[in-house]
Formats: structure tokens, sequence, C-alpha cells
């Protein structure tokens, strides 16, 4: 593919999105809004305020404004895609664009109803290869992620992260009680399988993740871990690589 990187790790590198979406018009990770459409419904309501993470340039902001959802706070850490983005969708009053880190979200606590992930998290493990353990710095970086999101949620919003993650290794990121929230999983689909983690504000674990994170906690203390995928699936190639 024309956008494919020399190496993987350069997905890590803003200089690389910036001069791609310099010239790329539009790419949906994990698919288009539609294939979800009938599981966000069920958590996401059309007054809430809602914020993307990794907005890039999916069309899923703009899907979900003409659905009905308007009232959208987008980020990236791309300026370009960013400018690019919010000339685009000018006319959509309501729908915002901003260059943002995800470990550093420049709103106060209990923003939110609704933050939205596709994929971003995904790609911040790009270079991780063993299915049981991530780097220090990924883990770090997974962690201020994590608590930023987890403080700009209200009480009882909703974290909706939507992923190729398999729940017995995505859960181990998740099932915090710091995060103050509990986790339900839902698929979507034909032949290979995404997954959409819900994670509600100001609820408990399940007991079953509560052990869970005991469990690693006693056994090995270390950084939550991600899983191998091996489908060939119409995504760019990297993505086959990624362990989540």
């Amino acid at each position: 593919m024309h956008y494919l990187p020399d190496d993987n790790s350069r997905y890590k590198d803003v200089d690389y999105w910036d001069e791609r979406y310099k010239t790329e018009q539009s790419y949906d990770w994990l698919g288009s809004f539609c294939k979800f459409q009938h599981l966000l419904e069920k958590h996401v309501g059309k007054d809430d305020s809602i914020l993307i993470l990794g907005c890039g340039n999916s069309s899923m902001s703009s899907d979900m404004y003409i659905a009905g959802y308007h009232s959208i706070t987008n980020i990236d850490y791309s300026s370009v895609c960013i400018s690019t983005m919010s000339a685009r969708h000018s006319d959509c009053p309501g729908m915002t664009w901003h260059e943002m880190d995800v470990q550093q979200l420049s709103f106060p606590d209990a923003t939110f109803d609704v933050v939205l992930e596709k994929a971003t998290l995904d790609a911040i493990m790009v270079e991780e290869k063993t299915p049981w353990e991530v780097s220090p710095q990924t883990a770090c970086f997974i962690h201020k992620a994590l608590t930023e999101i987890s403080r700009c949620l209200k009480p009882g919003g909703r974290f909706v992260s939507i992923t190729f993650a398999n729940p017995f290794f995505r859960k181990r990121l998740y099932a915090r009680a710091e995060y103050n929230w509990s986790i339900k999983k839902y698929t979507y689909g034909e032949g290979f399988q995404y997954y959409v983690y819900v994670m509600t504000k100001g609820e408990e674990l399940s007991p079953e993740d509560a052990a869970l994170e005991k469990k690693l906690l006693e056994d090995t203390k270390s950084p939550p871990t991600v899983v191998t995928t091996t489908q060939n699936e119409p995504e760019e190639e990297f993505l086959s690589n990624i362990d989540l």
C-alpha cells in the first residue's frame, strides 16, 4: 500500500502521520461506523457529550454526526490531521477538533459522558511482540491514557474501546479498580470478530474481573499484556503484526 511505512515503529511517529494526512483522504480502522452502530446506540445517547481519541481522518465522527450525535470533541496528536478535519467539517456545529496527547487530556474532570477510541490503543502497541507482557514504556503510556480517560468521564460515563484484542488479554489492561469502572464485552463482524469494550465509570469490577486484577498483581506484578493476531484482514499490513 502507498502509505505503508518501511518500519512498523513509524506508526508511533507523528511526522509519519503528518505526511500521510497531507494526501490521504480517509481511512477507517476496524470497519466503518455502520458495522458497530447497533452496539453504540445501546450505550451512547444522542445528547451525550462525546470525546473521540485519535480521530485520524476516519469518517466515524462525521457518520456519527449525521446519525444525530452532535456534541463530539475530536482529538489527535497530528496537527495536519486536526487542521484538515476541522476545515472539512466546519459546517458541523457542536463538533470540535483539537491537537492533543491522550496521555495529557486538557479537559476538566468529569467533562464527558462518553470517551470513544477505535484502534488508537492498538496502534500504540504496534512494536510489542510478546503476548504475555508489554514493554515498561508502553505499559506506562497505556496506564497514563486510561487514567486520563477515567478522570475525564462523568459519573456513569462510558469508555468505549473498539479493538482487535481478545478479552483474555485486553481485560488485563482495563481491569483495574483504580480506574473506577466496570467492563462489558461485545463483538461485531462476520468471520473475523472485532471487540467492543464498554467501561462504565462508578461501577465496580465484576468478581471475575476483580479476581483477574488480583491474580495479575499477586502472580507477576507485571504490566498488562497483549495478544498476537494473525488474521489477514483488509486492514493495513502492520495490523497483522500488532500483538493485541
